[in-house]
């Protein structure tokens, strides 16, 4: 993406730090994430931000080995925005001063005012005819708090308990907040965002058709004239990666189906026939559905599950690879919260959430090179690009499904018994949820069966059968998410439904958890 203007977030371990670049991406503007432990100099030379911007995270700037940004970001001449703890960082480094406690903590909403001083970088905030009521809502999670502003910087708005909430040095381009703008709590933080990319100059073209005329001269020069099998799952990315390079490469890519018996309902044959009846593109349909149940059997921990999945996909891909010649490369639909989530850089500041399947942990010796034409997107953009490469919307909007299928939505041991009935409870539940034209309001739909037993009455009978639970979640991007509010009339329509005609189960939940602290998935 070096065409396009840059900006550099460096990550100092915040859990949000994922909005903020959905923010900027929401504004056409490229940027990407680096953890602070792998941005020094070199880097900042190499990658050439035209901003920068701190994030905030949970350290404190006076303890031992606190992580600090390179000190050429302050003399790099580009602007820098700092956020929380970058806002702390920027004053500890320039001179300011930060302490903890004293009654100054603040978790939650909170309400700023603004100072005698104005600057765009406040367009749109506190409007001139609320007068001295003027506030705007905010999102503060600190402890540590500025006591003293670094020499050049003045103060543009107070919170009760942060006396510094927004500080800038105009001259340098320097700004500094202490609340979080990327949070949907922080009502005009988008409008912060937006005024900090026009202040520092970005066009905002950074567009999906700009993106996709890049990556597939990208992958043309990646590849050359070898051949690429890629992992098809029928999914939204994969399905995009597949038509991205095959426009790219055209029939130097075969997709490689790889059916490991942990589909849904029907979905072999669904992806089977698009592919090969829609995009013409070369398809091998691999039924390895005993070879992965069979290294699943007994298994119940979650991550052992995934590594072992991931370990079968490469075996498979390489058995194929051959097959068709000899290909090199292997492309995924690996993207950008995948990564994110699987990686937990060593010493550096984020936690790894959970393994993906296609992230990490590839076997040094696979023989097979990666292209993963996704891996800077986020989910909403990889739909945007598949609209820009003309997919069907109904297939645009599908519900993710994970690559390692129904395994992570049966907790515990897997068993065909299992597997069986949560397909067919699964297919009972989407089938309400379209019933009643929900499916394109809810980012993702599922059922899991669960690890127990429980007693019930059917026919005058005792039964002793399954629990199952239903998920539903809305979101943007995967990183957060709120549970869908179903109305009881539905959930109660759809237990019944299920239980009637789904042998095996006697009871149904609905989950309520958010993410965070919950995952969308249950594994």
């Amino acid at each position: 993406m070096t065409h396009h203007d840059r900006l550099l977030i460096i990550d100092f371990g915040s859990q949000v730090t994922q909005l903020i670049a959905r923010r900027l991406r929401e504004l056409n503007v490229y940027c990407e994430i680096h953890p602070y432990n792998r941005v020094d100099d070199a880097f900042l030379t190499a990658f050439a931000p035209k901003a920068i911007i701190f994030s905030g995270g949970p350290a404190s700037v006076f303890a031992e080995g606190a992580p600090m940004p390179p000190a050429s970001a302050f003399t790099a001449a580009v602007p820098i925005l700092g956020i929380c703890y970058g806002q702390q960082v920027m004053m500890h480094c320039l001179g300011g001063k930060v302490e903890r406690g004293h009654g100054t903590a603040e978790f939650g909403r909170a309400y700023v005012t603004p100072t005698a001083l104005t600057h765009p970088i406040l367009s749109g905030w506190f409007p001139p005819e609320d007068g001295p009521l003027a506030r705007e809502q905010v999102w503060m999670s600190h402890g540590d708090h500025v006591s003293e502003i670094a020499p050049g910087f003045s103060v543009y708005g107070t919170s009760p308990n942060a006396p510094f909430a927004i500080t800038a040095d105009p001259s340098r381009h320097f700004y500094a907040v202490q609340f979080h703008p990327e949070v949907h709590h922080t009502p005009k933080g988008a409008q912060l965002y937006e005024n900090f990319v026009r202040l520092a100059g970005f066009k905002g073209d950074w567009t999906m058709g700009a993106y996709r005329e890049e990556a597939i001269a990208k992958i043309r020069q990646q590849v050359g004239d070898a051949k690429v099998i890629c992992g098809l799952s029928g999914g939204v990315d994969s399905s995009v990666a597949a038509v991205l390079i095959h426009e790219a490469i055209g029939d130097q890519l075969t997709c490689v189906f790889v059916d490991h018996g942990l589909l849904r309902l029907g979905e072999a044959e669904q992806v089977v026939t698009m592919f090969r009846d829609t995009y013409n593109i070369p398809l091998i349909h691999a039924d390895e559905s005993a070879l992965f149940l069979g290294a699943l059997e007994g298994v119940s921990d979650p991550e052992v599950k995934r590594k072992t999945i991931g370990r079968l996909f490469i075996d498979v891909f390489q058995k194929h690879a051959h097959e068709v010649g000899g290909a090199t490369f292997l492309a995924q639909g690996t993207l950008y919260p995948d990564v994110i989530e699987s990686v937990s850089f060593s010493g550096g500041p984020s936690v790894t959430i959970k393994s993906h399947h296609n992230v990490g942990g590839l076997p040094e010796k696979m023989g097979l090179k990666l292209v993963e034409p996704l891996r800077e997107l986020f989910k909403d953009e990889v739909r945007a690009l598949g609209r820009e490469l003309g997919l069907p919307e109904p297939f645009v909007k599908r519900h993710p499904f994970p690559g390692p299928g129904l395994a992570i939505r049966c907790p515990g041991e897997i068993t065909t018994e299992k597997l069986e009935i949560l397909r067919r409870a699964d297919a009972v539940y989407i089938d309400q949820i379209r019933k009643h034209g929900l499916y394109d309001e809810i980012w993702q739909a599922f059922a899991a069966i669960l690890p127990m037993k429980t007693v019930g009455v059917m026919g005058d009978g005792r039964t002793y059968d399954y629990a199952l639970a239903l998920r539903a979640v809305t979101s943007v991007d995967g990183m957060t998410a709120d549970y869908y509010p179903f109305t009881h009339d539905f959930l109660g329509e759809t237990a019944t439904r299920i239980i009637q005609e789904v042998p095996g189960i006697n009871r149904v939940f609905y989950d309520c958890t958010s993410k965070p602290p919950g995952t969308i998935e249950l594994e």
